[in-house]
């Protein structure tokens, strides 16, 4: 995990030549400004998902993505879904927080920044502060569904999405329709951090003529990419498309940038997908139903700071949902319980269901989403639910 956690060299103390006081005595005492410029050194991203998706199972094997993941990655899912992977991001959003001369205490104030590229630069009281870092949304047809509230409490700032048009129909007790997914977040958050006149902690910088003190923060997503595939045996033509859209359940709708522990209300995130056909999975040809998703993952949990799936806590069920259309025309929901997948890959990572078309009735009537997904049986033109 080394290349994956930036550690950032922060707050180097500049100038620090002909500091002093200015006092005075008059009733009641006047206290006159006294800080020092500081520049702080932002992290180079790289970020590569063999390594953040570390995981090691608890037989001690490790996890190797790219050997179960058949669905691959071309020009049209590029077009579809964005890049396969996180994106470096290169401008950033920075608060301060100062708490005078005792730390790690609520905060009082804030003062915000937008940084462009890997440099910041600004005033320091002499005192503790506290350091939030989140990168800044960038999208390609500029529009954002991530939403930041920072006025609940100056202790925390939250990220959530808004719910969409689609309609959920099963495991959605509060909500009755799925959510946007995130853009890609990735956060920061360093407390404690003193400034003091001593210079304790801090060593000088010959080249840029600068007292620098190195702090070892963590740059880390704080969203989940999740992989989906559907493999289709024994097709033959029979299922031909798929309208385009599908839902994965019981997925966090907010984050803590903080904490990076996810909100406890489950919602339904709503995704794109696409149908592959001719794919190649061990020497077979298949039909393969592709997508990638983000998600701020399991609620209630801090996915960074898991180590074994054994740790993840989640009281949620999982079920991810297409709606395919057969060669007849009429098109069914079918709806899988992944459940056990996603909480063993609590941070994201490949999800796959394996479905045997020689064993589905083709229905004779439409049904899509004018049906319950939760009956059991597989009516004509009904839902199939899947247990996996």
């Amino acid at each position: 995990m080394n290349n994956l956690r930036w550690l950032i060299g922060l707050l180097g103390l500049m100038g620090l030549i002909g500091t002093g006081f200015v006092a005075c005595s008059p009733e009641p005492p006047l206290h006159l400004y006294d800080a020092q410029e500081a520049s702080m050194d932002l992290p180079i991203v790289d970020l590569d998902l063999e390594v953040y998706w570390d995981y090691e199972m608890e037989v001690g094997i490790d996890y190797e993505w790219e050997a179960e993941w058949y669905y691959g990655w071309d020009e049209v899912d590029v077009s579809l879904f964005g890049t396969l992977g996180y994106t470096v991001p290169s401008t950033f959003n920075l608060r301060r927080y100062f708490t005078g001369d005792v730390p790690y205490v609520p905060h009082t104030g804030v003062i915000a920044a937008s940084i462009s590229g890997t440099h910041f630069q600004g005033a320091y009281d002499w005192g503790f502060w506290d350091v939030l870092l989140w990168n800044d949304v960038n999208t390609l047809d500029g529009v954002q569904s991530l939403i930041f509230d920072e006025t609940t409490t100056l202790d925390s700032v939250f990220a959530y999405t808004n719910p969409t048009m689609h309609q959920v129909r099963y495991h959605a007790p509060k909500y009755t329709r799925s959510f946007y997914e995130p853009e890609p977040l990735y956060a920061a958050y360093e407390q404690g951090i003193e400034i003091n006149k001593s210079l304790e902690g801090f060593i000088y910088d010959e080249e840029r003529n600068v007292w620098v003190r190195k702090l070892k923060i963590v740059l880390q997503p704080i969203t989940y990419i999740y992989l989906t595939q559907v493999i289709l045996h024994n097709n033959k033509g029979r299922i031909t498309s798929i309208d385009g859209t599908a839902n994965l359940s019981g997925m966090a709708r907010s984050t803590n940038l903080n904490t990076g522990v996810a909100g406890n209300d489950a919602i339904a995130v709503y995704f794109n997908a696409n149908l592959k056909k001719n794919c190649d999975m061990k020497g077979e040809a298949v039909d393969i139903i592709g997508g990638r998703l983000m998600t701020f993952g399991i609620p209630g949990n801090e996915a960074n700071a898991i180590r074994r799936a054994s740790e993840v806590k989640d009281e949620n069920r999982h079920f991810m949902d297409f709606t395919m259309q057969f060669n007849n025309g009429m098109d069914s929901t079918f709806v899988f319980d992944v459940t056990d997948q996603i909480r063993e890959r609590y941070k994201g990572g490949v999800i796959t269901v394996e479905l045997d078309v020689d064993t589905i009735k083709i229905p004779t009537r439409s049904g899509g989403s004018g049906f319950d997904a939760v009956v059991k049986d597989t009516e004509d033109g009904g839902t199939y639910e899947f247990d996996m």
